[in-house]
């Protein structure tokens, strides 16, 4: 039996990835100016961060428990096959809410055989592991190993990135207020990473360029046989300093492929614009 794919929107893949790999997409929830949006399908990022530069302060919200209802009702219904690889349930509820949604489901349709996994990744990170998982389901990969393929990149996910401004973090509650600061005035930018789902800021460095250096540093301490890695690279509209981070970490490690997206409208709400993230397995499967 096929075993179908289920991502959201926080996996920060384009929406091409969805149409061409039959991979089920599950938007979060963005809320602007008195209106609700589905992520990737009704907003563009763009968009999100404009109205931050505005001034205005978009919200966030789990992806809708009556659309996972359906989406699962209908899959148990056509007795289809699935893994749904959710977003770190430290940062979103989603995780929680799909957990129970199918719970519900299950009363109704015991044998329903979809497993949900709590990446407890982020962004481009997610987005990786889902491709792969895409990847080998298309190519009939057994359930069991699937799975197994996940969890391994789930645990070794690296995620370092940047912010122009913790404060759009500390306002949505992603990182404590103690830990935001206003570097602005000195150009003092923060490097964050992720440690079991969260977000954990770990040093502030003066200016783009020593932040660029720095994350190429880590990645040589924390990275394993990068040159035969697909490397990510999310960006919040700053397009310009993803290319450069791909020269330096081309020139450095010469990887199997680097691939760059946009950090979608639901995270993109909480990071602000000019955010810079790198994903990369600390261990090869």
């Amino acid at each position: 039996m096929s075993i179908k794919i289920l991502a959201d929107s926080a996996c920060d893949l384009p929406l091409e990835f969805y149409n061409e790999q039959q991979t089920v997409l599950i938007p979060l929830k963005v809320h602007l100016d008195g209106q609700e949006y589905d992520d990737l399908k009704t907003i563009e990022p763009k968009a999100v961060y404009d109205s931050i530069r505005e001034g205005k302060v978009p919200k966030t919200s789990q992806a809708s428990p009556h659309g996972l209802e359906e989406l699962f009702t209908k899959m148990a219904e056509a007795n289809e096959n699935g893994i749904y690889v959710a977003f770190s349930s430290e940062l979103s509820g989603t995780y929680q809410t799909a957990v129970m949604v199918l719970e519900q489901v299950k009363e109704r349709y015991p044998n329903f055989n979809l497993t949900i996994i709590d990446s407890k990744c982020a962004s481009l990170g997610l987005g990786l592991v889902i491709k792969e998982a895409a990847r080998l389901a298309n190519n009939g990969v057994a359930k069991e190993k699937i799975l197994e393929d996940i969890r391994f990149r789930c645990e070794h996910m690296e995620h370092l990135f940047t912010v122009d401004d913790l404060e759009y973090l500390a306002k949505g509650g992603r990182v404590s207020k103690a830990s935001a600061f206003l570097g602005g005035l000195l150009n003092i930018k923060p490097l964050l990473n992720v440690e079991d789902g969260k977000l954990i800021p770990i040093e502030k460095i003066r200016g783009k360029k020593k932040l660029m250096h720095r994350i190429i540093e880590l990645m040589k301490e924390r990275g394993t046989d990068l040159s035969s890695q697909v490397i990510g690279i999310s960006h919040a509209d700053d397009e310009a300093t993803a290319q450069k981070m791909k020269t330096m970490i081309e020139q450095e490690f010469s990887p199997k492929h680097i691939e760059i997206t946009s950090i979608g409208a639901a995270i993109g709400a909480h990071t602000g614009p000019g955010a810079i993230a790198v994903f990369f397995l600390n261990q090869m499967p």
